[in-house]
């Protein structure tokens, strides 16, 4: 793990690329803490598995009530037959349809479906993780998923005022710095980074703090809720201490979910569609919910014991 040293930062963009739910900027403390230098890999995992026997959540058959819960109102039930296994697979169109597809048999270990496997895959970040999933490797592990505000400040490395997490050095010119999205999105992809899915860790430089993949690779499931107004709320009070995120979820585009935050952006982020490979860009998405470019790391409070 690498030590964080704490401190005041502002927390958000004002930037040409940021979005509705970025802003305003505003000033925000977090106390020191240890972040995992790296997003967690099909090996770690693997050895949470092992070691518990966890049955993640795209494993388990989803619940009728659950299903319903992510649909629009007055939607129609779902037949019995399609409550099996699986998640979200991004899947490049060749027309206008649309690039998520629920496919049975998608997880972490079949990330693209049952006829794919992680082999040769340990040191990639694991993906068709929920955020309970994440959670409770994180409970395995003596560690907690870091609030919005932590990985914010982590995801800076100490820089103040820029747009991404080397600088302002565009991350479309020269060497590669991160792993996103080359190309026409969603249908054509260049690989001018080496990579068209996730790509192990560390292979891109680190940030300032020595924390890999802050940028790009998967987003990464943090512990608060969404809310698209949450900066606003915050915004009118005092510098806030440690923020631990709003105590319930809203999204206006889909009002009937209630989603958790992911940060960092991925191997899928581009300028075109959303540019989320900046330190302040948010996402969200149903807590039990697998994507295949979604993984997470966790950390610990300086002063709390936690496994090597």
């Amino acid at each position: 793990m690498v030590s964080i040293p704490g401190g005041e930062f502002d927390m958000g963009s004002d930037a040409r690329l940021a979005r509705p739910d970025e802003r305003p900027v505003h000033r925000v403390q977090v106390d020191p803490f240890r972040m995992d230098a790296t997003e967690v890999t099909n090996a770690q995992f693997r050895r949470f598995v092992e070691a518990t026997g966890y049955v993640t959540t795209a494993e388990k058959p989803p619940r009728l009530k659950d299903v319903m819960a992510q649909l629009p109102p007055g939607s129609p039930t779902p037949p019995p037959a399609s409550l099996v296994p699986g998640a979200l697979v991004f899947v490049s169109p060749s027309g206008g349809e649309w690039w998520w597809r629920w496919v049975a048999g998608a997880d972490w270990k079949h990330p693209q479906g049952p006829a794919s496997n992680v082999e040769g895959l340990d040191n990639h970040p694991v993906v068709q993780v929920s955020w309970f999933d994440a959670e409770a490797y994180c409970r395995w592990a003596g560690k907690r998923l870091p609030t919005e505000a932590e990985w914010e400040f982590a995801a800076r490395g100490g820089l103040k005022g820029k747009t991404y997490a080397w600088g302002d050095a565009d991350p479309y010119h020269g060497k590669p710095l991160a792993n996103i999205w080359q190309g026409d999105f969603p249908r054509q992809n260049t690989v001018a980074d080496g990579y068209k899915g996730t790509s192990p860790v560390r292979s891109f430089p680190p940030n300032g703090y020595g924390l890999y993949d802050m940028t790009g690779n998967v987003w990464e499931w943090v512990q608060d809720w969404y809310r698209f107004d949450a900066y606003a709320r915050r915004a009118s009070k005092s510098v806030p201490a440690n923020p631990q995120g709003p105590a319930d979820s809203f999204d206006p585009e889909e009002p009937y979910i209630q989603k958790r935050v992911q940060r960092g952006g991925s191997f899928l982020c581009d300028d075109g569609y959303c540019a989320s490979y900046r330190p302040s860009a948010r996402m969200k998405a149903s807590p039990d919910t697998g994507l295949s470019h979604t993984g997470f790391r966790c950390v610990v409070s300086s002063a709390a014991p936690h496994r090597p």
